[in-house]
């Protein structure tokens, strides 16, 4: 059986996110609680024998084109290297989210196991707020990251941050300039309901319109067309690289959204904001063939939402944070 992952809009899903895992080295605070989370037990996970099973039947048999390994953290997944190096075998564009801390040491192994692309995680470029924000002092290893990441011959490397206003705001500029210096795009994304403390309010949303507002006051740039990338990009007019804005909030990609998830426990999700899921953990390990794999997932994305419906008196969260969620 061969076919296309369609939700009932229309809308094809080709690209697939896998959280290998849901632990991480840092304790964000708008990830993870103070007190942390209750860890998955290591049975729970998905071994990477399965991921590489569902990853194929999805690829060979429903259109999926890409695969981004996520977290949690995902390099605090032992031998990770050793799944890229399964996932690098297939036909796919595949690529990896990381807070970038131990990239330092993983950044060639990864890039030789045949990971395509990568993007860093980084909210600030101050040590004292990078310490508040993740309660870890880890600044230096993820900027050192970042430098691993370009000379391992990762291009483009992406720099993600998420703005909060009255937190971070105010360095906008300042990560245009480490971008347009370090020769990485940074991509500035709004502020989404998935924070651990279910704290998220739409006055703390730091909209597109501002951001390119403060980027135009200092920099010359135009838009690039966008396809079904979730980032509007902008390129400098004088040749040095660009950036993006990922306004999940103010500017919602979901007409154009082409995401399934994997969680780190076999939840297939059709959104980051769906409510429910489909378990192939429980097919996987109960006997299912690639048939009815393909069938469940088609399943899930078919019941998919016209959007997140973020800022209407409809909205639910989520139960699950980004950090178990994945990115």
């Amino acid at each position: 059986m061969s076919r296309e992952l369609i939700d009932k809009f229309g809308r094809v899903h080709t690209d697939l996110r896998i959280s290998v895992t849901d632990r991480c080295n840092f304790r964000c605070q708008y990830c993870m609680p103070e007190e942390g989370l209750d860890w998955l037990n290591r049975s729970d996970l998905l071994s990477f024998e399965e991921i590489e099973r569902l990853s194929r039947v999805l690829i060979e048999r429903a259109g999926v084109t890409s695969i981004r390994l996520t977290g949690g953290e995902p390099t605090v997944r032992a031998r990770l290297s050793e799944l890229v190096k399964r996932l690098a075998a297939f036909d796919v564009d595949l690529s990896m989210t990381t807070n970038g801390a131990t990239l330092d040491l993983l950044a060639t192994e990864l890039k030789s196991a045949g990971l395509n692309r990568i993007n860093i995680s980084l909210d600030t470029l101050q040590r004292e707020r990078f310490i508040e924000l993740t309660r870890r002092d880890e600044l230096a290893s993820v900027l050192s990251g970042i430098d691993a990441a370009v000379d391992a011959g990762f291009s483009p490397v992406k720099v993600n941050a998420v703005l909060m206003r009255g937190i971070n705001d105010d360095e906008i500029v300042d990560f245009l300039k480490l971008g347009r210096e370090k020769g990485v795009t940074i991509r500035f994304i709004e502020f989404m309901p998935l924070d651990a403390q279910g704290e998220w309010s739409n006055n703390r949303v730091v909209t597109y319109n501002e951001i390119l507002e403060r980027a135009s006051e200092h920099f010359e740039f135009e838009p690039v067309k966008r396809g079904s990338s979730p980032a509007e990009r902008f390129a400098y007019t004088d040749g040095q690289g660009e950036f993006g804005v990922i306004a999940s909030v103010t500017e919602p990609f979901c007409d154009s959204c082409d995401r399934i998830r994997l969680t780190a426990d076999g939840q297939v999700r059709n959104c980051l904001f769906g409510l429910d899921h489909v378990d192939v953990r429980a097919l996987l390990r109960g006997g299912a063939t690639d048939d009815e794999l393909v069938t469940a997932v088609a399943g899930e994305v078919d019941r998919k939402w016209a959007g997140h419906a973020i800022g209407q008196v409809h909205f639910l969260r989520p139960s699950k944070s980004m950090s178990q969620l994945g990115g």
